[in-house]
């Protein structure tokens, strides 16, 4: 299902990126090609099917982003690998046993 919201997420930020770079802030862009056809749908109709297009977008985009960090998000075990693997297992230092002087042999000299 991951992958499934990757490709998503992929699909609608290539579509968010054509919609945006064939608007024109200053109204021209893909609007001002369909100046003579004002009598079919108009330059205004197209300008707000594109807004709404990326808005729209934007949000699809926006939504699947969060669908997704619940797969990918922390905790999650779709990696094949728990935290408990990569911790080492923490033990008592060994302590060396006592000794007594008597019992130490001479040094040698």
């Amino acid at each position: 299902m991951a992958y499934v919201i990757l490709i998503l997420i992929l699909i609608v930020a290539l579509l968010l990126g054509a919609v945006i770079l064939v608007q024109n802030p200053k109204g021209g862009g893909l609007a001002s090609g369909f100046e003579g056809a004002g009598k079919i749908g108009g330059v205004q109709r197209t300008t707000d099917f594109l807004e709404k297009a990326t808005w729209y977008l934007t949000v699809a985009l926006f939504v699947l982003s969060m669908a997704s960090s619940g797969f990918y998000g922390s905790g999650s075990s779709s990696s094949g690998f728990s935290e408990d693997e990569f911790v080492s297992p923490v033990t008592a230092p060994v302590e060396a046993p006592a000794t007594d002087a008597a019992s130490d042999p001479a040094p040698l000299q």
